[in-house]
């Protein structure tokens, strides 16, 4: 028995909006989110990944929180319809503790944080009681518990949305949600209400701590309250550009009252309603940052006066996405690195976007994100493809978009968008070309080095399975429930393959190209023989709907997967072999791929987990289970050179993994794999032209420059003689100069020499005069 293929997460391709404060930076350069069911922690700078699997049972990620002191995750976890809370280690990658509660009447837990010394945990249950629960996380233990909202009273609809420590105090907690403002104070293991809004009818989507005893809280109807001891401080409207009002300095209770009830209704129209609805609130240390609204965060700085109110200082917008015509992204959730220099955001598009606050233009009141990584899908991954020369992988989705990705740096090669959604894709052998099916045609495109461009177009309307041969000369395509042979060097339909009573699911060709196999909802899977159009062998099984099929390297048995949740090998098309069940009764299989060497049966299924099954397959439970999507797979392949599996499901998510086969050596899977890339004649024009006339100008601007230079060096030749000139006439002056005064000099020396001589003669005959009187 050979031992099953083993796999190991490469890449992740994508992000998970819906789990709820869904960023965190780790350290200065590893942004922290959920992609699927793992934990991966992105490298900013090194643009790499590290995975953290979650729990293998999970049915939905929902929430989750990175302790303070930046070492531990918590992630929010429903496990066979029950909450729990796992804590992992981010160094090891480690699951350090568990934590469920029969308290938790509900089946998910909406909010998560750490206290400020990352000690205790607060988790916020769902509805119906919405149980709020103190935890010393470290040990296990249950603190205190209480639930949120009441089951009476105007209060019976509210829900709760977050819940907070206050940071300078691991005792007060904050809760608030849908018509539900409360602060709570741990003491005597209890929590005991203390305060509550005065005004609890705002619909509260998120808040933050910006003093010791002081929140501000975002609405849905785009509206900042800053609260203090149950009172509104501060109103702050997100699209209005004026100041914001000061509503104690001027009104009373009743009065203040009166005006936010006003101000409530001018807003509450259609075309309003959630249009400006605070999505995110993060403080720093100038103020708060808010998502509100589409494609924007606005940034407040904090004013130091009495008020201490809050005014706007820069909106930073989301970059325009050329492939996505609506623009209507909406950022969930925020994260600053430690120092505050990268701001981290995510949307509801799927998609990471930052932005680095030292590159910003202070200058200007606008600034734009860039993206983290390439664009993701926003929507379900429904179609794939690997090609043999490049290494590229295609994809398409929900999201009306064809993706084509390089697998072995996990970069985004070409990105085409389309008014309507691409049911399927098929890559040719050589990376040059690609079959896209929609719902009325089957079209076939060139790849380009940045676009994809039309090239031919077949009638066949609703194509949701197109598959080319090996050998890259024949392309088959299913319309309706016939399957329609084409040449792609004539482009004719050589052959129909009639056959199938229902919807035909996957198509796989032989290693020669002679033969093809399908199979389909009908419970059908035939053996084409594709030169004489006739089914060589067929294995009918009505009470299953085949959803996928694997071909071994011989191509003598075939390995399918359906809706009996069965993994059926069937030997030559006809005699089925074996039947092993899938286990447990919950998971489906939905799609299947065998390695090229035969030594590798993978099974994706409906949780989104990839199994790596043993060969032969004897038993159900000799399989090992990856945890890879939240969801179910749709598409399950493995690379040409047998080193990567790719999946894609629901979640929208691609997963790179690697695929270490037992007994298989690199030496035998080095390739070569092409380079060249398809341009058009007229693109090529257009750059040859573009080139020719920046030579032209260069050769224009060399003139201009050796013209400009040679003007200057006679200016400067002129000058130098001018100037030589002009010292020679000094020199001239100074020497003339010198010889006057050297005449001079020698006649005053004369004179002086004159003078001391007839001093000295007096002198001396003063003094022999002397002698002689004497």
């Amino acid at each position: 028995m050979s031992q099953a293929g083993l796999l190991s997460i490469k890449q992740v391709i994508g992000v998970r909006s819906s789990v709820t404060n869904g960023l965190a930076f780790q350290d200065e350069q590893t942004v922290v989110y959920i992609a699927g069911g793992n934990i991966v922690l992105y490298g900013i700078d090194q643009k790499a990944q590290r995975v953290i699997p979650c729990s293998m049972n999970t049915q939905a990620l929902t929430t989750m929180t990175v302790s303070p002191n930046r070492r531990v995750i918590a992630i929010a976890e429903r496990i066979n319809d029950r909450p729990h809370v796992t804590i992992y280690d981010l160094q090891s990658g480690k699951r350090r503790k568990t934590l469920q509660s029969e308290l938790i009447k509900s089946n998910e837990i909406v909010s998560l944080l750490f206290s400020s010394d990352s000690k205790y945990l607060l988790t916020q249950g769902g509805a119906p009681d919405y149980t709020l629960i103190y935890w010393s996380w470290e040990k296990g233990k249950v603190m205190a518990h209480i639930d949120v909202k009441p089951s009476t009273g105007p209060q019976a609809n509210a829900t709760v949305n977050q819940v907070s420590f206050n940071p300078q105090d691991n005792t007060q907690i904050c809760t608030i949600g849908h018509g539900l403002f409360k602060m709570f104070r741990y003491a005597e293991s209890t929590l005991k209400p203390s305060q509550n809004l005065k005004q609890e009818h705002f619909n509260f989507t998120c808040h933050c701590w910006i003093s010791d005893d002081r929140l501000l809280a975002g609405t849905d109807q785009g509206k900042l309250f800053v609260i203090q001891n149950g009172e509104i401080l501060h109103e702050i409207k997100i699209d209005s550009k004026s100041e914001p009002r000061s509503v104690t300095s001027h009104h009373t209770s009743d009065e203040r009252l009166g005006l936010v009830e006003s101000s409530m209704d001018i807003n509450t129209s259609g075309d309003h309603l959630g249009k400006s609805e605070i999505k995110c609130i993060i403080p720093f240390s100038r103020g708060v940052l808010v998502a509100a609204g589409y494609n924007k965060v606005y940034m407040y700085d904090r004013l130091d006066d009495n008020r201490e109110y809050f005014r706007r200082n820069r909106e930073i917008l989301l970059p325009i996405d050329s492939t996505d015509k609506s623009n209507n992204e909406r950022v969930v959730s925020m994260c600053l690195s430690p120092s505050e220099e990268t701001l981290v955001a995510l949307t509801d598009h799927q998609q990471i976007y930052q932005l680095s606050f030292s590159g910003i233009d202070i200058t200007k009141d606008i600034a734009t994100f860039s993206y983290l990584t390439e664009g993701y899908h926003h929507a379900q991954v429904t179609g794939l493809d690997t090609c043999v020369r490049k290494q590229l992988i295609a994809t398409c989705g929900v999201d009306r978009s064809v993706r084509l990705w390089n697998y072995e740096t996990g970069t985004l090669e070409v990105c085409k968008e389309f008014q309507e959604e691409a049911y399927t894709v098929s890559i040719h052998p050589s990376g040059l070309f690609i079959l896209v099916g929609f719902s009325d045609k089957l079209k076939l495109f060139t790849i380009l080095i940045d676009d994809l461009r039309p090239f031919k177009e077949f009638s066949i309307r609703g194509c949701r399975e197109a598959l080319f041969s090996n050998g890259g000369h024949l392309f088959a395509a299913v319309h309706g429930n016939v399957i329609q042979i084409y040449s792609t060097v004539t482009f004719e339909n050589i052959t129909n393959l009639k056959g199938h009573n229902g919807k035909v699911r996957q198509l796989i060709w032989s290693p020669d190209d002679t033969r093809l196999f399908s199979c389909g909802m009908d419970g059908a899977v035939y053996e084409w023989e594709v030169a004489t159009s006739k089914r060589l062998h067929e294995a009918v099984l009505k009470a299953c709907g085949y959803t996928g099929l694997g071909l071994s390297a011989d191509s003598k048995t075939v390995f399918a997967v359906g809706t009996d949740r069965k993994i059926k090998e069937i030997v030559d098309a006809q005699q089925i072999l074996r039947e092993i069940p899938v286990i447990p009764d919950d998971v489906q299989p939905t799609t299947i791929a065998l390695s090229h060497t035969g030594k590798s049966l993978l099974v994706g299924t409906s949780k989104g987990t990839v199994r790596s099954y043993k060969f032969p397959l004897t038993k159900s439970d000799e399989y090992t289970e990856y945890i890879g999507h939240v969801g179910m797979i749709n598409r399950l392949r493995v690379t040409f050179q047998d080193e990567y599996a790719v999946s894609v499901g629901d979640d929208g998510l691609v997963i790179l993994w690697k695929l270490q086969e037992v007994g298989v050596s690199k030496k035998e899977k080095e390739t070569t794999y092409a380079e060249e890339i398809l341009i058009t004649k007229s693109d090529l024009e257009e750059k040859n032209s573009s080139i020719r006339e920046l030579k032209q100008r260069v050769a224009e601007l060399r003139e201009e420059n050796d013209y400009q230079l040679k003007l200057k060096e006679m200016n400067y030749a002129e000058r130098i003689r001018d100037l030589t000139d002009k010292f020679m006439q000094e020199m001239e002056n100074l020497k003339t100069k010198n010889t006057v005064i050297t005449g001079e000099k020698e006649k005053e020396a004369s004179k002086h020499a004159e003078q001391v001589h007839d001093l000295i003669e007096k002198q001396n005959k003063e003094l022999q005069d002397l002698v002689e009187k004497k």
